[in-house]
């Protein structure tokens, strides 16, 4: 039976794929590149957009990395880094497990109910790896959540920018052109707010992760003019009493919908990952 790369294959660089080459995979492939090119190699680069991928290798060295197909990305790498936030993102990440993969996961709001994708790679000897995104404290949630969590509050804000073409905002007739002062969008559930809002709450999912508690988390999303960057605040009450965090997340550049905290946290996860990856020639 193969095994992951964390559980003793030994290899001289751990071969990566990149599944999706807009703003987050790219600067997580330059990332690699420039930061973990002692135990990481990028072997593939594969997008539904072709000039996505091509445009993306024009940076990066070695060469001649992108891939025609997925199965081709999937036959080229022993860790896929999925960031394409697809209709088909679960099954895309079901595949690669099936192929014996790791796979670190950036659209965790496809995986709010999740239980069978772990349990597949538990099946597999592979491994999920979920980022902590643009929050802190994800280690206290999981902590917490040893004993009874009474309710989790998570307050989204983020600028205007960042809410353009949302297709919830346009069914809602929102004119964002006209808000002008702080002006709550969506209050609700983590399921809704990851369906109405999967490219801007990812965090959501994340915290209910973590927390073992989707049904006892609310979510509430704000915009204003005056917001210049993308804040999260969680509040957590319960049997082991209350916890607070609050981020303030410079947006990326390449991206408004998302913070540049998400990219540098899936950096860390890689780095923290191929630590554990036994090098040998």
């Amino acid at each position: 039976m193969s095994s992951s790369p964390l559980k003793n294959r030994v290899k001289s660089k751990i071969r990566v794929g990149i599944l999706g080459c807009g703003a987050i995979g790219s600067r997580i492939a330059k990332s690699i590149k420039a930061q973990c090119d002692d135990r990481a190699l990028l072997t593939a680069l594969f997008d539904i957009n072709p000039a996505k991928s091509e445009n993306l290798q024009k940076h990066l060295s070695p060469k001649n990395v992108v891939k025609k197909s997925y199965a081709e990305l999937l036959g080229s790498c022993d860790l896929v880094v999925e960031a394409v936030n697809a209709p088909d993102t679960r099954q895309l990440v079901r595949q690669a497990l099936l192929a014996k993969k790791d796979v670190l996961v950036m659209s965790v709001g496809k995986f709010i109910e999740g239980g069978s994708i772990f349990e597949l790679a538990q099946k597999q000897g592979v491994r999920v790896l979920i980022p902590s995104g643009a929050i802190a404290g994800v280690d206290a949630l999981k902590a917490v959540s040893q004993q009874r969590i009474d309710r989790i509050t998570l307050t989204t804000r983020k600028p205007i920018y960042g809410f353009a073409d949302n297709a919830f905002v346009q069914q809602k007739r929102i004119n964002l052109s006209q808000i002008t002062r702080e002006t709550v969008l969506f209050e609700g559930n983590v399921r809704e707010a990851v369906k109405c809002f999967p490219q801007n709450i990812n965090v959501a999912a994340t915290i209910a992760l973590a927390s073992h508690s989707k049904d006892k988390l609310r979510i509430r999303i704000a915009t204003s003019p005056e917001f210049k960057v993308n804040s999260h605040e969680i509040e957590v009450s319960g049997e082991f009493g209350r916890l607070v965090t609050r981020t303030e997340n410079v947006v990326c550049p390449d991206n408004p919908k998302t913070s540049l905290l998400a990219v540098l946290s899936a950096v860390r996860a890689l780095k923290e990952y191929f630590q554990g990856v036994k090098i040998g020639t």
